[in-house]
């Protein structure tokens, strides 16, 4: 960062002069900028303007701050710019840890099969992060940010340790980051096909959302619930007292009883009539709508040691990957071949040895019978009937990966 510069401050600068802007720095919160039309157009400013980044500003600066719009016009200078971008960790020590089969039986549980530590290995690998936004909109708004990451060899979900990544990433000087060099790329495998990684988002995305705006949805529905009720009393209120008027005069036989009698009835419709309005209004004020959208994407090549585990099941057993990351002092979660692959735990299947969560191999709601999710990710092998594939993002390989 340069002396005297918010981080605000210094983006702004940075991208006014890439953007063909002269830009002065004026005191400790001020900017001048000499824009070209483009960047006037974009902006809406003049030519010469004075930009403030702080509480106090001079006469005639341009406040630029989060709030307001300003990050959307600043988007409009970047484009697509910063949307992608690779950086390649280097580390003097990367030591492995002291003792790794400690290291793996807190990694990886499994309820119903046996594993044992084949070795370790020190290697490069490519985790890809990636950053979405989302905006929940009711009769209220709710932005913000999630960040989900993977790597991209060993086919786990590392959100784990992503909120401690970031800052070590901040913190770590320049020399620690660079650009990967050309052995670094081919080391780190081949690079997933979008259509696995975007089977493998969806319901990620779907969970986190869910939980980030769980908060907003408890306070939406008391909200609705206090309308509702309001909106109840009101109309129970007056539907109570017509019926009241009409009970008095149900047995008068006179012709004006008839007419009273009429029209407290047609009252009593229209009061249920404009109630059914009124909940209709309520359900669409409340109407929740909620929007996803891809951000940034980060591919990290970071330093790790690799083990290699050997998984038996039964008279089956196959060999798996799962890395030990240097920059946090932490093993990711292990690979999860049906399920969001969250958390620790992991049953095998009989048939094919795949890993999955426990729900994954939950009995089917029709027939009773346990079955992988992996293996039939479209329905039960036993009856048809349809499976939860689609919610628990199962891949549906007949092959272990």
């Amino acid at each position: 960062m340069r002396p005297n510069m918010g981080e605000l401050q210094e983006f702004v600068a940075d991208l006014l002069v890439r953007n063909g802007a002269a830009v002065e720095l004026l005191g400790s919160h001020e900017l001048e900028v000499l824009s070209p039309p483009p960047v006037q157009k974009s902006l809406g400013w003049p030519e010469l303007a004075r930009l403030g980044f702080g509480a106090e500003r001079s006469r005639g600066a341009i406040p630029v701050g989060l709030e307001g719009d300003w990050m959307d016009r600043l988007a409009g200078l970047l484009h697509d710019e910063g949307r992608w971008s690779e950086h390649e960790v280097q580390l003097d020590d990367v030591a492995a840890p002291s003792d790794p089969q400690r290291v793996l039986d807190r990694a990886l549980i499994l309820p119903n099969a046996v594993c044992r530590l084949r070795g370790v290995t020190e290697t490069r690998t490519r985790c890809l992060i990636l950053t979405f936004r989302y905006t929940a909109v009711s009769d209220e708004k709710r932005e913000g940010l999630i960040s989900l990451g993977f790597n991209t060899d060993t086919g786990a979900v590392i959100n784990d340790f992503l909120a401690q990544l970031r800052p070590i990433l901040e913190q770590m000087p320049t020399r620690g980051t660079s650009y990967p060099s050309p052995a670094t790329v081919p080391a780190a495998g081949p690079r997933r096909r979008s259509a696995a990684i975007e089977a493998r988002l969806r319901p990620l995305i779907d969970r986190q959302v869910r939980e980030e705006i769980e908060p907003f949805l408890r306070a939406m529905r008391r909200r609705l619930a206090r309308d509702c009720q309001r909106v109840h009393a009101y109309y129970d209120g007056l539907h109570t007292a017509s019926g009241r008027r009409l009970a008095v005069i149900s047995h008068a036989e006179s012709e004006r009883a008839n007419a009273d009698r009429r029209r407290e009835s047609m009252r009593i419709e229209a009061i249920e009539r404009e109630y059914r309005s009124k909940l209709d209004d309520l359900r669409h004020n409340y109407m929740l709508r909620v929007a996803v959208e891809w951000v940034q994407a980060l591919e990290l090549y970071v330093p790790v040691q690799r083990f290699d585990v050997l998984i038996r099941r039964r008279k089956g057993e196959r060999v798996i990957q799962l890395d030990w990351h240097a920059l946090v002092k932490a093993a990711e979660a292990p690979l999860c071949e049906a399920g969001l692959g969250r958390g620790r735990a992991r049953l095998v299947c009989d048939e094919m040895l795949h890993l999955t969560e426990p729900a994954a191999q939950d009995p089917c709601a029709s027939c009773e019978k346990p079955f992988c999710r992996a293996c039939f990710p479209a329905s039960c092998p036993r009856c048809g009937a349809a499976g939860p594939c689609a919610l628990t993002g199962a891949s549906g390989s007949r092959e272990p990966r």
